[in-house]
């Protein structure tokens, strides 16, 4: 039994062992993901009378990490973003599974923005962004 044990020990031990840290598995899924986003004045609540918009600015839009099928299917997103920055009433507009889904939705609802302004008045804007795989 001994032996065995020693020839064990020695055969673990010449191999390398492949750890990668936390971060450098964010690291290599965050390069795996690209996002587009598009903006939009909400027509139920935009004033018609604007000279001086200003699109919303991304304070803190950390990507989601999921893990994106090999056949390259994407996750479209639609949301408001409020006068408060916060975003409000995420929405899945195209699905890439159950899970992945759930947890874009809980990172995107995280998401802090400068509201868009009108004249200087902060306003709602519609937020629309895709992720897929690169």
């Amino acid at each position: 039994m001994a032996a065995s044990s020693a020839a064990l020990a020695a055969s673990t031990t010449s191999e390398p062992l492949r750890s990668t840290t936390l971060e450098q598995r964010e690291l290599r899924i965050a390069k795996s993901v690209t996002r587009a986003a598009q903006f939009a004045n909400v027509p139920h609540i935009s004033r018609a009378s604007c000279g001086d918009v200003e699109p919303p600015q991304a304070l803190a839009t950390p990507d989601p990490l999921f893990s994106l099928s090999p056949h390259g299917k994407t996750v479209k997103v639609s949301f408001i973003i409020g006068t408060d920055g916060h975003v409000h009433s995420p929405l899945i507009l195209e699905s890439a599974g159950l899970a992945g889904d759930r947890h874009v939705l809980q990172t995107v609802r995280t998401w802090r923005y400068r509201p868009a302004t009108c004249n200087g008045v902060p306003t709602e804007t519609e937020g629309k962004i895709e992720f897929s795989g690169r």
